[in-house]
């Protein structure tokens, strides 16, 4: 039986090191959020080698507390978490916090009927997908930084999901 995923491993020391970029001069500061604690630890690691300064939550009421307290420049998520979603967390943080640009990702095809339900509520969505390699993620976010602030809430969520 063949698997379901096939997954590339990339060795630590293969993960881009440039620079990150400059945020009101000092490093971008990134909250990471997932349940499953070996994303999101990864995921904070391969960014701090990066050059980000990365937080790590895994649930979204404790995300929503730091992202009040520390005020991320990008919030990146699952979508499907126990609790509070993904979305949910999204929508908390772009009201209370405006400036903060949204990553979310999913491995779930279920995610498709909370983003129809987010878009039907004004939020607009593009998706990234589980897994990612660590230079698509390094690369989206850098792209989610540099783009213009947004007058209205918007959530950049990039899905290939098959």
């Amino acid at each position: 039986m063949s698997p379901k995923f096939v997954f590339n491993v990339i060795p630590l020391l293969e993960v881009p090191t440039e620079d990150a970029l400059e945020v009101h001069g000092s490093r971008p500061v990134v909250l990471v959020v997932d349940d499953e604690k070996v994303i999101a630890d990864t995921l904070s690691i391969i960014l701090k080698k990066s050059g980000f300064s990365a937080i790590t939550a895994y649930d979204g009421h404790t995300a929503l507390q730091l992202a009040n307290d520390l005020r991320p420049d990008l919030l990146i998520s699952d979508v499907m978490m126990p609790g509070m979603t993904g979305i949910e967390l999204a929508i908390a943080v772009t009201q209370n916090i405006p400036m903060c640009k949204i990553l979310l990702f999913s491995g779930q095809a279920a995610t498709v009927d909370l983003l129809e339900k987010a878009r039907n509520a004004g939020h607009n969505f593009t998706t990234l997908t589980k897994p990612v390699h660590p230079t698509d993620m390094l690369k989206r976010i850098s792209e989610c930084l540099v783009s213009p602030a947004i007058t209205s809430p918007s959530i950049q969520f990039q899905s290939a999901i098959n």
